[in-house]
């Protein structure tokens, strides 16, 4: 995306979300491993819904194409993706972060993860929405397509698709 012309924003966080996911399956197997925790009685059922979660990731994956990236790129005056999950929420494949985030360790009894990370990536997801949504609305159709008010002085025609 970036050689036909888009551009990254939210650089200044990224790191920051690199080093929670990092720091997410340490502590899981930390926790795991030192506090000797065992597989929960409710495994099954945790198992199945992290199942359900990565065909939602599938599902968002296969709607953005190739515009699906870890890093924030916009492409000026794009047309933003309304299909798939992305028909009933702006940002489904966030969504999907926060279940792993929460199933992976409910899964082995690591309660100090689960609680731990799910707070912190509640914290970065605060900080990154906003500057996602700010980019989008400022250089695509962002606002026209899920009804967002924004100031009159932001253009959103636009009509390559995103």
């Amino acid at each position: 995306m970036l050689s036909v012309g888009a551009y990254e924003v939210g650089k200044s966080h990224y790191p920051f979300m690199i080093a929670l996911h990092v720091s997410f399956f340490i502590s899981l197997i930390g926790e795991v491993i030192i506090f000797e925790r065992t597989i929960s009685p409710w495994f099954f059922w945790f198992f199945l819904a992290f199942l359900l979660v990565q065909a939602l990731r599938i599902w968002c994956l296969l709607s953005l194409g190739p515009f699906w990236n870890t890093k924030i790129i916009i492409l000026p005056a794009a047309k933003v993706i309304k299909k798939g999950p992305y028909l009933f929420l702006r940002h489904p494949n966030y969504l999907v972060v926060c279940m792993e985030i929460l199933l992976l360790p409910l899964m082995f009894q690591a309660y100090f993860t689960a609680i731990c990370f799910t707070i912190l990536n509640f914290i970065m997801l605060s900080v990154r929405i906003p500057i996602e949504e700010k980019a989008l609305i400022e250089a695509t159709n962002y606002s026209k397509a899920f009804n967002r008010k924004v100031s009159t002085s932001v253009s959103n025609d636009s009509s390559n698709e995103c």
